[in-house]
């Protein structure tokens, strides 16, 4: 069964947004054999355009559908799970372990800032999860 790593954000439509695109490019890049997925705890109608744009221009693709609010297979299923900026402790159980990116300001006051820290957050993950696989 392939793992599954899971980014979370309050709205959906940013940040958890960027690290899971950021992580799609990356991991292909480094042939990690993972699926990604991303929601929010109280999630936005609509994508953050400015993050949309940001995207686009770095050729990325954003998918069509809306932001969505996190499920409990979501959490279920999830190999690794990934909050930026939202307490989800009351969303899963005791004996998930939960990584949290809270230094990650919003996209709507720093776009670029988040954008970077995301980033450089996901190649460190990629990095990681490939010396994992490789036993290295």
């Amino acid at each position: 069964m392939t793992p599954m790593i899971l980014f979370l954000c309050p709205h959906g439509a940013a940040k958890s947004l960027m690290a899971a695109m950021y992580f799609k490019q990356l991991s292909a890049k480094a042939a990690l054999d993972w699926q990604v997925t991303f929601a929010g705890t109280e999630p936005d109608e609509e994508w953050m355009p400015t993050v949309v744009e940001l995207l686009a221009s770095e050729g990325i693709d954003v998918p069509p559908q809306a932001p969505r609010h996190v499920m409990s297979d979501d959490l279920k299923h999830a190999n690794r799970i990934i909050s930026l900026g939202c307490d989800v402790n009351h969303l899963v159980s005791p004996n998930l372990s939960i990584e949290y990116w809270n230094e990650v300001p919003p996209p709507s006051q720093q776009l670029q800032t988040a954008r970077d820290l995301i980033y450089t957050h996901v190649e460190q993950l990629v990095h990681d999860l490939s010396k994992a696989s490789t036993g290295l």
